[in-house]
């Protein structure tokens, strides 16, 4: 995007397409209000009110709608901004847009808005990133947990610790630039400092592992031999009709996958039964694929039945499975009256312990509870964050070895500078521009 076009008036469908009660047009910039004059019978527009009118092309009605307008600054993007709500069907939506395109404005890039929201200083990268999230959320948790970042938990955090580290920075270069009249700080101050620092960035990383699986979710395979109970357990767990189930072994001939919301997004497989040989070629190439899935799945639950116990077959495909991340499921539980405590028995067709199941399937890949998260971090922040760290420990170092302040001033700026990418106070084109274009047009 050249920068002429960055203060063009913009304007964008901020709906989905398709039959609806609402679409919704939005146009921001500075011909804002005087595209909308030009096509909307009652434009007299007061902050906060809605005004009830016609959509007009040269006279001719094209639907009854409601405009909101915005007076910038007091807007999303810091702009003055109009919302244009008509009826939801497909055509009528697109034919305000071309009216409006008609009349001044030029159609939006990706994440155009949220853009300008933060070249305007509306939000800071953190919080443009977090309507990326919630708009992209898999599952409700993580729609929660991201809208935290929104309401700019992870800036207040960053900014907390930028603003120590800008204190023991100016320390030390007042101490290097005025020697006559300021001390330089003592060497135990900066240890005591980079130490307490250092923790608290850790303590934001810590959360790393979990805000990863929140976003991106885990793949789960259901293993096992024939017959065991595999697909009546991918159906349990999704609360439906997913999988054919039948007492004939090898029922299951290809790889079924779907996603279930256990707070964390989960791809759930269900594989054709592992044995020594299929019946035929088709259940061979199932087989196969079971034991891809098995090798790729991020946890794996290996299905026996407790009505026969774990025989010589279970023993087999154990092995494959007993360096992963796994559990042991006995199916078949209502059918037998005895219990070993420290295994994990379940039931498939009567339901008993699936729930139980699924809170396991949560603790076993995910450190925290998705509601004890107090933010999430993507992949881009962990590293300006890993950044700010690595600086920071080679200032502790240099402290406690008592070299030069004016040495260990080059760290503790590069540790700013980190944070001030983080937060896009100094962040490049083409990173800004990788980030909004994971955005929607319209947003």
């Amino acid at each position: 995007m050249n920068i002429l076009q960055e203060f063009d008036t913009i304007a964008a469908i901020a709906t989905p397409l398709g039959m609806g009660g609402v679409g919704i047009i939005r146009i921001s910039g500075e011909k804002a209000f005087e595209i909308i004059e030009k096509i909307f019978t009652n434009p007299k527009f007061e902050p906060r009110k809605f005004n009830l009118g016609w959509i007009v092309d040269n006279g001719v009605k094209i639907d009854e709608v409601l405009v909101l307008p915005f007076f910038a600054p007091n807007s999303y993007t810091g702009e003055n901004v109009i919302e244009i709500q008509c009826h939801g069907g497909l055509n009528v939506v697109k034919n305000i847009l071309n009216l409006v395109l008609e009349n001044g404005a030029r159609m939006a890039e990706k994440g155009e808005f949220t853009k300008r929201a933060f070249l305007n200083k509306r939000l800071d990268l953190s919080q443009a990133e977090a309507v990326a999230d919630i708009i992209h959320s898999k599952t409700c948790d993580f729609a929660k947990a991201t809208a935290k970042n929104l309401s700019g938990v992870l800036k207040e955090k960053v900014n907390e610790i930028r603003n120590e580290i800008f204190e023991v920075l100016s320390r030390i270069t007042a101490g290097i630039d005025f020697p006559e009249d300021v001390a330089e700080p003592e060497y135990s101050y900066l240890i005591e400092e980079f130490e307490n620092i250092i923790n608290k960035i850790d303590k934001i990383l810590l959360n790393a592992r979990s805000s990863n699986i929140l976003r991106q979710g885990i793949s789960v395979a259901i293993v096992g031999k024939p017959n065991v109970g595999k697909s009546s357990l991918f159906n349990a767990l999704l609360s439906l009709d997913r999988a054919i189930v039948t007492d004939i072994a090898g029922t299951t001939r290809d790889v079924l996958k779907e996603t279930l919301d256990l707070g964390i997004p989960v791809t759930l497989i269900d594989t054709a039964g592992i044995r020594e040989e299929g019946e035929n070629k088709v259940e061979a190439i199932g087989i196969e694929y079971s034991k891809q899935s098995l090798n790729e799945a991020d946890l794996v639950l290996f299905v026996y039945d407790s009505t026969q116990g774990i025989q010589k077959e279970d023993e087999e495909i154990y092995n494959l499975v007993k360096d992963k991340n796994h559990i042991v499921i006995a199916n078949k539980c209502d059918l037998i009256s005895e219990r070993n405590p420290e295994k994990v028995y379940l039931s498939a067709l009567t339901g008993e312990g699936v729930q139980d199941l699924k809170h396991a399937l949560t603790k076993k890949v995910c450190d925290i509870e998705p509601e004890n998260l107090e933010f999430v971090t993507n992949s881009r922040q962990q590293a300006c964050l890993n950044n700010a760290k690595k600086a920071l420990d080679q200032a502790l170092l240099a402290a406690n070895i008592q070299e030069l302040q004016d040495l260990i001033s080059i760290d503790v700026k590069a540790s700013l500078l980190a944070l001030d990418e983080l937060t896009g106070e100094l962040i490049t084109d083409d990173i800004l521009d990788n980030i909004f274009d994971h955005f929607c047009i319209g947003k």
